[in-house]
């Protein structure tokens, strides 16, 4: 929210059960697999790590400027971090400890791990949508579009990569070679793309 907090609430009952502030507008939230984490990104320029039971501030990330995504690894041992500072980061859930910092050279606005948590897919305002090797940091791919990309979203098998972007496209990529699959044209900007969970379709917005 705006007003700078993350909460979180009873489904059954509207209660909230916690109030998990920061110092800046939160942009994103993300459960960790186990459910006992919960991630933040905010304006305040970091991503906090919580307890879900407690409440309890367990890890504060830093970036050098708004932080717009967070996502955990399917493992959980991992968070990766998306910032207007140009860079996507990866860090150890359990020590805070940055393990990566990915570069790009505009805005990073989304990620995604792939399902096998070996790849990490970032959008920019680069044009771009990058794909990365979680464990040595090294760029796989870089695909291109002619606007800003907004969103990006892993097939249930990992093999390929849909993205949103600006350009009034949203497009499918072979995540092994980089070579682009389909090219999905709106109207206006695409701002998310989904795979259906057999992976048969794709739903763009």
């Amino acid at each position: 929210s705006y007003d700078s907090s993350a909460r979180l609430w009873d489904v059954e009952t509207g209660k909230q059960l916690q109030r998990l502030e920061h110092d800046g507008s939160v942009y994103a939230v993300a459960f960790s697999p186990d459910g006992q984490k919960l991630a933040t990104a905010s304006g305040d320029s970091s991503a906090r790590l919580w307890d879900v039971e407690t409440g309890k501030q367990l890890q504060r990330l830093e970036h050098d400027d708004w932080v717009y995504a967070v996502a955990f690894s399917p493992d959980g041992q991992k968070l990766a971090t998306a910032s207007d500072d140009r860079s996507a980061r990866l860090w150890d859930v359990g020590t805070g400890k940055q393990l990566q910092r990915l570069e790009h050279d505009d805005s990073v606005i989304a990620l995604a791990f792939s399902p096998d948590g070996q790849k990490l897919a970032t959008a920019s305002s680069d044009n771009s949508a990058r794909l990365w090797d979680v464990g040595t940091g090294k760029q796989l791919q870089r695909l291109e579009h002619d606007g800003s990309v907004y969103a990006v979203a892993f097939s249930p098998d990992g093999q390929k990569l849909a993205t949103a972007s600006y350009d009034s496209s949203a497009r499918l990529w072979d995540v092994e070679t980089g070579k682009q699959l389909q090219r999905l044209e709106h109207d206006g900007s695409v701002y998310a793309v989904a795979f259906s969970p057999d992976g048969q379709k794709l739903a763009t917005a």
